[in-house]
């Protein structure tokens, strides 16, 4: 079954590159249009897409708060930010608000449809210009209480594999590293998105640094196009 994705920009022109970006891939699949944040709310819990294409500066309801409300409503949709600004409030608030990945809109089309598989996949994927900044930003102050509490709930093997998620790993690295079957590390991760309360695994990671497990310098939130 091919990955649906649903596009959401104010520039027609944008809107039907992407969709000719896409639509020529197998195995995704255009499901829809929206013009703007309100439209791309409205069309994911019409047609519940695997991934959004979300543009950060639209009238209206702009991408930042389209988001947040889609993952209010409780989709499953996985949402790739992309933008002309490589500007650290954009990308902050767009992981905040929910966002599994982020890039500038002159990535490759190669690249973008790398992209789109791995956040499908439950991937974090950040451009790598902005992953430094961006995870500064997190550790910049006290670690969170609710975070900190969060994380106790864990095992210590779901600390440990909580730890190495942050580094962007995936399953099949995280099995090998931890010498475990791929199958056993998908439960482990699927255990500590369900006690973290959060939805994948870049939210989990999130929880990670609010908590203080993991400091810059010793992990990164990032996945580039073409690594699984």
């Amino acid at each position: 079954m091919p990955i649906r994705v649903l596009i959401a920009d104010d520039q027609a022109l944008v809107r039907s590159g992407f969709r000719l970006i896409v639509e020529t891939r197998p195995d995704l699949e255009v499901v829809g249009e929206a013009e703007d944040g309100e439209e791309a709310v409205r069309l994911t819990l019409d047609l519940e897409p695997d991934v959004i294409l979300m543009d950060v500066r639209m009238p209206g309801v702009d991408g930042i708060e389209a988001t947040r409300r889609i993952v209010a409503a409780g989709s499953a949709a996985r949402i790739l930010v992309l933008t002309t600004f490589d500007l650290d409030e954009y990308v902050y608030a767009a992981v905040r608000a929910g966002a599994s990945g982020f890039l500038l809109k002159d990535v490759r089309p190669g690249d973008l449809v790398e992209a789109i598989r791995l956040v499908a996949n439950g991937s974090a994927l950040l451009g790598p210009g902005v992953t430094r900044r961006l995870l500064e930003r997190f550790a910049d102050g006290n670690a969170s209480g609710d975070a900190a509490e969060a994380v106790a709930r864990l095992t210590e093997r779901e600390r440990e594999i909580l730890r190495l998620l942050a580094s962007g790993l995936s399953n099949a690295e995280l099995a090998q590293q931890l010498v475990l079957s791929e199958t056993t590390v998908k439960t482990h991760v699927s255990n500590v998105l369900r006690k973290l309360g959060v939805r994948d695994r870049v939210q989990a990671v999130i929880v990670a640094y609010d908590a203080g497990l993991v400091r810059p310098g010793t992990a990164a939130l990032l996945r580039k196009p073409g690594v699984e």
